[in-house]
């Protein structure tokens, strides 16, 4: 009998065993995990950390010898009169969601329930506003019903009177509405092609017929939907900074955002205790909206509407009344957002845009020559196209790391990972702008070059648009199966080797998702610059707001114009890529 000798333990490095160094004696997979932690700890907490400290301080952060005092708040609604801001804000906030929820249930149940005429050419329109900048279409709003809007002279002139004014707060959230349409419409229409509809097939077997089927049937399903993307627009709308500067201020009406605004960078004498204060408060109020919406996700089960069994949808069908049906979304899409961004285009190719005479009399590409004759203007665009371009990049891998350390990994803190890298979305852009122009005094001198270049704009727009990267690759690599792991531990991969040859691989659609949303996003930021842009580093967003308080009408319709164009053909290009790439 022979007897086989004992195999000797394999080392690290031998017959393909890896080999991983540790650096100061910590693995690598441990070192990336607490890397990932700390960076992100460090941007998200930097802008929030002095705005908590600035609220309590009695004098500016960048003085020495200060005192903690509460005395910040009690100016605030003492001598600020920020009651009334409060007021404002709260009053703008539910017209805004009250008017997106009900246009964007009806949108929903009309073009997805219902049997209506050109449905599929409606429901690829209604998703376009998404991608258009609120500044953008605030602008073309005014440019068509504001005091000397193009339509408001044509119908003052027919009836004797202006029946409308957007300088109010109802007419500001009229404005806010048309862009948050869409974000309830793709709620509800998404719950709504993928639930149950045995209960309508019971309501038709008892002889309910479509609008009693509608009242009683698929509005109470439509519940969830309808508190998700109410409380994320009435938070939106908080923060939103657009229509409140270019509405509010001209007609003296302030809310949370331009509050900031005049107290911050156009005050000549700016109180930063007050404005510490203001922005504590809006910080507070929106992280607690987005805590009660995470609450409501958490009990989301009881509403479960999908089940196994697949039921297949009939359309109900609403006879002659479809046509009146068709002739609403039709109204709302020219009205909304096709009218005033036509007149957007027009007047950006117009030396003048009036009912009076025809534009065709007064085309001209003079608006585009300052654009592009001013280095300063034009500069604003490439600074765009760069931040967008390396933001969209740089935020999607670290979006990536961030995921797999809090999703697929033994990380201890991964839970906490998770939390801060949602958190963002329950800060404000403008409170954004100020806690990092805080936080950009407070670094040392040597780092002044970092201040004044687009490194900063990068940094601020990527923790802006963190969870938005964060929610575009979370899902697909939940949809991953742990067994890959499994295989990559057992041939001897550690944490690190397996995101590299397995999830970096299987992760493409992700990154496609990823890149387009956020540079979407970043290319129409522009609360958080408005803080922290220097001369040499404005984006699209600023310049364009600066042209338009400069009373320049067709340099801003150009500017936004340019700003359209480079969106269309970062959809259309990602479009393209995904149709190929479902067609391979």
């Amino acid at each position: 009998m022979t007897l086989t000798p004992p195999r000797r333990q394999l080392r690290p490095g031998e017959l393909g065993v890896p080999h991983y160094r540790r650096p100061a004696g910590v693995g690598r997979e441990t070192a990336v995990h607490y890397g990932v932690l700390l960076l992100t700890a460090v941007l998200v907490l930097a802008p929030v950390l002095p705005v908590l400290y600035q609220s309590f301080a009695d004098r500016p952060l960048y003085e020495a010898g200060g005192l903690l005092t509460a005395d910040n708040y009690v100016r605030l609604f003492t001598e600020a009169g920020f009651g009334r801001v409060v007021l404002n804000s709260l009053v703008f906030a539910v017209l805004t969601t009250a008017i997106a929820l009900v246009g964007g249930a009806a949108l929903a149940i009309l073009l997805v329930r219902t049997r209506i005429p050109g449905g599929g050419v409606l429901t690829a329109v209604l998703r376009w506003p998404i991608y258009i900048s609120p500044l953008v279409l605030a602008f073309g709003w005014i440019i068509l019903y504001g005091p000397a809007g193009f339509i408001t002279l044509v119908v003052a002139d027919a009836v004797g009177f202006t029946p409308w004014n957007l300088y109010t707060i109802p007419g500001m959230a009229l404005t806010e509405a048309v862009a948050a349409i869409p974000l309830a419409y793709l709620y509800c229409a998404s719950a709504l092609r993928y639930s149950d509809t045995s209960l309508e097939s019971a309501a038709r077997t008892c002889g309910s017929g479509p609008l009693r089927i509608l009242g009683s049937v698929i509005l109470p399903t439509l519940r969830p939907p309808l508190v998700y993307s109410g409380l994320l627009i009435f938070t939106s709308s908080l923060e939103s900074l657009s229509v409140p500067l270019l509405y509010g201020q001209p007609a003296g009406i302030d809310m949370f955002s331009s509050f900031l605004y005049t107290n911050g960078i156009a005050s000549i004498d700016p109180d930063y205790g007050i404005l510490g204060a203001a922005s504590v408060i809006i910080l507070g109020v929106t992280a607690a909206l987005v805590w009660v919406q995470t609450r409501l996700l958490r009990d989301s089960q009881r509403f479960v509407s999908v089940r196994g069994k697949a039921v297949r949808q009939r359309p109900l069908d609403l006879g002659a009344v479809r046509w009146a049906a068709l002739a609403v979304i039709v109204v709302y899409v020219l009205i909304g957002p096709f009218l005033p961004v036509m007149g957007l285009l027009l007047r950006a190719f117009t030396t003048l845009l009036t009912p009076l005479v025809s534009p065709l009399e007064f085309l001209s590409l003079d608006n585009f020559a300052v654009i592009f004759t001013y280095p300063v203007y034009s500069t604003s665009i490439v600074n765009s196209l760069i931040v967008s371009l390396a933001g969209a990049v740089l935020l999607t891998v670290f979006a990536t790391l961030v995921v797999l350390v809090s999703r697929r990994s033994g990380f201890r803190f991964a839970r906490t990972l998770e939390l801060l890298a949602l958190a963002p979305q329950a800060i404000p852009g403008v409170v954004l702008g100020v806690g990092f122009f805080w936080a950009f005094t407070l670094l040392p001198e040597g780092t002044a070059a970092v201040r004044a270049s687009l490194v900063a704009i990068v940094i601020v727009f990527s923790v802006r648009s963190l969870p938005v990267a964060f929610g575009a690759v979370a899902p697909i690599v939940m949809q991953i199966g742990t067994e890959l792991d499994s295989a990559a531990r057992v041939a001897g991969a550690d944490w690190w080797r397996t995101v590299v040859h397995v999830f970096a691989r299987l992760l493409t659609p992700a990154y496609l998702s990823s890149f387009v949303l956020v540079f979407v996003q970043m290319i129409k930021e522009f609360a958080p610059a408005v803080f922290i842009a220097t001369a040499a580093t404005q984006v699209i967003g600023t310049t364009t707001f600066e042209l338009w308080m400069q009373g320049t009408t067709g340099p801003v319709a150009a500017m936004a114009t340019i700003q359209i164009a480079i969106t269309a053909v970062c959809v259309a290009i990602a479009g393209r890529i995904e149709k190929g790439r479902t067609n391979a």
